[in-house]
């Protein structure tokens, strides 16, 4: 893959890494999950169907989740659309008679389903499809559901990366947030309420999260989508996903596929030597579908 940067409206830098294919081929948009990076398994997996096929794939790296520093005062979080949205339509006016497909997964997929509703009529005709896979669709169920019992392993892990970002950022902007409140933090809820709500101009975690999660904007989507979950996912209280369901029910571009077992950005089979991970097979299944629909 190549690395390039794109300078975003607001002077930032924002990291894409490219996977060139047949230039008449479709290009794949992916976008990773909550500290996951170009190493993630699941990007490698993705990149490997785009090959597969000899389509491009971009992977969008969030600020502050590759090599290339984040000067601005702002990270990244489930809801911000707007790198998104930029580096879409600056990849797409290089390439402007290609069709593209989008995918998200976990953080990525909610980001992915709020832009997709926000868009809504007026999203670019040249998006024939979109996969959001393991997505936090109720991301304060999800922040509360994480931070209970066994799975706080996954919580504290999450909070050394996030804690150790915020103490850089304060270097460069030292009055950004209160130090010690994000130094104090126990849960992704608290540093959520400590960090990135007062950065991103939320009241709180709770404004933070009922103005992000996607499960709201799922009647509003207007291109084929898949939401591909699991019911047994760790990181989501299985009522999200009947909740999920409901609000997709009435949406004919919106289709769910909540499986019994996969985890979270899991759904591992094949003995441990040769194991095939179907999220990504069944998203490039999807997009070969759309793309023969066109």
């Amino acid at each position: 893959m190549t690395t390039v940067c794109l300078r975003t409206p607001d002077d930032d830098n924002l990291e894409i890494h490219t996977l060139g294919g047949v230039v008449e081929s479709p290009h794949v948009l992916v976008l990773h999950g909550l500290e996951g990076s170009p190493d993630s398994h699941y990007i490698g997996g993705l990149m490997a169907q785009a090959a597969a096929r000899s389509w491009n794939a971009h992977l969008v790296v969030f600020r502050g989740c590759g090599t290339v520093v984040n000067i601005t005062k702002r990270f990244y979080h489930s809801g911000e659309t707007s790198d998104l949205d930029f580096a879409f339509h600056e990849l797409a006016s290089r390439s402007p008679d290609s069709r593209w497909l989008m995918v998200g997964v976990s953080l990525g997929g909610n980001v992915l389903l709020k832009w997709l509703g926000e868009m809504s009529a007026s999203l670019d005709s040249r998006i024939a499809a979109a996969v959001a896979i393991s997505t936090p669709f109720d991301l304060e169920a999800g922040a509360k559901h994480i931070g209970r019992g066994p799975l706080h392993v996954y919580d504290r892990s999450f909070l050394r990366s996030l804690r150790r970002k915020a103490r850089a950022k304060l270097v460069r902007f030292p009055i950004l947030f209160d130090r010690d409140r994000a130094e104090r933090a126990q849960t992704l809820f608290d540093f959520d309420d400590a960090v990135t709500a007062p950065v991103h101009g939320f009241a709180s975690a709770h404004d933070y999260y009922e103005k992000s999660s996607s499960l709201q904007f799922l009647p509003r989507i207007r291109v084929r989508t898949l939401l591909l979950s699991s019911q047994d996912d760790p990181f989501l209280p299985r009522e999200v996903l009947v909740r999920a369901s409901a609000a997709a029910r009435d949406n004919p571009a919106v289709r769910t596929e909540f499986l019994p077992t996969g985890g979270h950005v899991g759904f591992v089979s094949g003995p441990p030597w040769r194991p095939v991970y179907y999220a990504e097979r069944r998203a490039f299944q999807f997009f070969d579908d759309a793309m023969e629909r066109r």
